[in-house]
Order: C-alpha cells, then structure tokens, then sequence
C-alpha cells in the first residue's frame, strides 16, 4: 500500500516566472547611457557630418552643401601637397616604427639583465613619455637648429648640416608631381619622435620579459644554445604579441600626427615635412576649403582603421 501511495504522488509543476530585469541591470544600463549617447553624438555623429561635408562644395566661410561627389577626393589626389603627404607618411611611419620597436627592444633586453642602476636607467627612458608633442618638437627644434645647437659641434668637424631645412629626397625617383625617396628633413622629426615614444616601447617589452620563466633560458642553454639564440629562438618569439600591440599603437601615432610636426618644421620647404594633419588644419581653419579638409579628415581616418579593425578583429577572436 505504500508503494502504491508513493506512485501515485506526482510532483508539482511550478508555473514559469517572467524573467525580470534586476535593479543591477538597471543601475548599470543607466550608467553607460549617457557615455553611449555623448560617443555616438560626438564621435561617430561627427564622423558622419564630416563625411557629408567631404561630398559638398563648402570651400569658404559660408556654408554650401551642394551635392559634389568625389571631386573633392579627386582633387586631393591630384595635388603635389597631398601626395607629398602620402611619400612623407609613408617614410615617417616605417622609420618610426621600426626604430621604435628595435630601440625598445634593445634596451629592454639590456635592464632585464640585472643591469646597474636598472631603475636610474628605467626612468631616463620613460621621463620623454611624460613631455608633450609640443615641448619636445620645440626643444628638437632647437637641438637641430642648422646654427645652433648640436650643429656647433659637427661645424667644427666640418660638417654643414641641414637637418629639417633641407629639401633633399634621396633617392630621387620622378613619379608623377613628387620625388618618391626619403626626404632628410623627415629624419630630424623621425629623431624627436623615436626619442619620445623609444620609453613606451622599452616599458611594454621590459613587462613582457619580467613574465617568461627563467627556467624556459635556462632550458634552451642547457641544449647548448647560445645566448643570442636563446634571445632570437626563445625569447622574442615568445614578444610577439607585444611586438604587433607596440606596432599598432606607433602607427596610430604616426599616421596622425600633427603636434609635433607644427611645432618642430611645420609643412617645410617644397612640403618635405608636411602631414595630412598639417594639411587638413592649414586647408580648413586657414584657407576655409572646409569640403576639401574634411575629405582629407576622412582619409586619414580610413588609413588609420586599416590597422586598428584587423587588430581589433584579432584581439576579440582571441577572447572568445
């Protein structure tokens, strides 16, 4: 009689609750609404406008935004200026990058070597991250003044250098309006540039070495490997992701960079030192071809997603 009392006691169905939203939800929902709204509004809702102001005919002071296509675009990439803002780019970008990376590297490696006064040597580095693009296009300007500064030294080992006065573009391959080649007057800016960003680099690589095992070193030595191959084999394989995320925030610095171009050289003679930056503010705030500023305001944001979306991409599949 029991089993049977028990068999025929069914259990009881509870009837499904409506999922409510919790009041934390609702606490943190309204905490990012208003950063979502001021993005959207200022950050993409003037990319936006820029974007339209591009294909209009706004070229002074007031507004016009007839209909223009891609004649502004058009006329851009027909311009000595603006290509020699490409070539200058271009040479910036590559000679910062890859100065950037080693120089980091380099001394990097050094410190984590129970170098002397690691941390005196540690600050010297980084103490150029804690000056503005200004100061230190200022102070460079000065520096590498062709009748001051360091000149006063090689002038009396007969050296007569230019630095960002000169207009020489070596090699000097015709295409088009401009010279492909690597203008020298870029070098001097690539100087300041590499001597204030060469601190970062070295405090990403310095944090990526300090978290690989030393028993990982001792391993590779053990198999008879050198230390040079223990760093080449071992070690910076081991930075590469370090290397990309270094590679990517310099580029991201290069491509538009503004502050310290106008305040070391501005445009420089025949545009050897010119920037997109440069360009677009000169175009827009000065000669008021607001249309055409913007057009170049919306390329160089297309040069720049080439490398932050791939990078974003690879960051979020990383994370799943």
């Amino acid at each position: 009689m029991q089993k049977v009392q028990q068999s025929e006691v069914k259990p009881v169905i509870q009837p499904k609750q409506k999922k409510s939203i919790s009041t934390d939800k609702i606490i943190a929902i309204a905490f990012l609404c208003p950063s979502i709204i001021a993005v959207a509004i200022f950050v993409y809702g003037f990319i936006g406008w820029t974007g339209y102001v591009s294909l209009s005919k706004w070229s002074s002071i007031l507004p016009d935004f007839s209909f223009a296509g891609f004649d502004n675009y058009k006329t851009l990439f027909h311009d000595f200026r603006f290509q020699s803002d490409l070539r200058n780019t271009v040479v910036f970008t590559v000679l910062f990058i890859v100065l950037v990376v080693f120089l980091g590297q380099f001394l990097a490696v050094m410190i984590d070597r129970k170098l002397k006064a690691e941390s005196l040597f540690r600050n010297i580095f980084l103490f150029p991250m804690a000056l503005s693009f200004v100061v230190t296009g200022v102070v460079w300007r000065w520096i590498l003044n062709p009748s001051s500064g360091v000149n006063l030294l090689f002038e009396k080992l007969g050296l007569h250098l230019k630095w960002y006065t000169s207009t020489t573009i070596w090699p000097d391959i015709h295409v088009g309006q401009i010279s492909l080649g690597v203008p020298v007057a870029i070098i001097a800016v690539v100087i300041a540039a590499v001597w204030q960003m060469t601190g970062f680099s070295l405090a990403m690589y310095l944090a990526g070495l300090r978290g690989i095992p030393d028993e990982l070193k001792e391993a590779a030595r053990m198999d008879g490997a050198s230390e040079f191959q223990v760093y080449w084999k071992v070690v910076l394989p081991m930075l590469r992701p370090i290397t990309l995320s270094v590679i990517i925030i310099m580029a991201h610095i290069s491509l538009k960079i503004f502050d310290l171009i106008y305040a070391m050289t501005g445009s420089g003679a025949n545009y050897v030192t010119d920037m997109p930056g440069v360009n677009m503010f000169e175009t827009t705030f000065r000669s008021h071809f607001y249309a055409q500023g913007a057009a170049i305001a919306i390329i160089m944001l297309l040069i720049v997603a080439v490398f932050i979306i791939p990078y974003l991409i690879t960051n979020r599949k990383g994370d799943r």
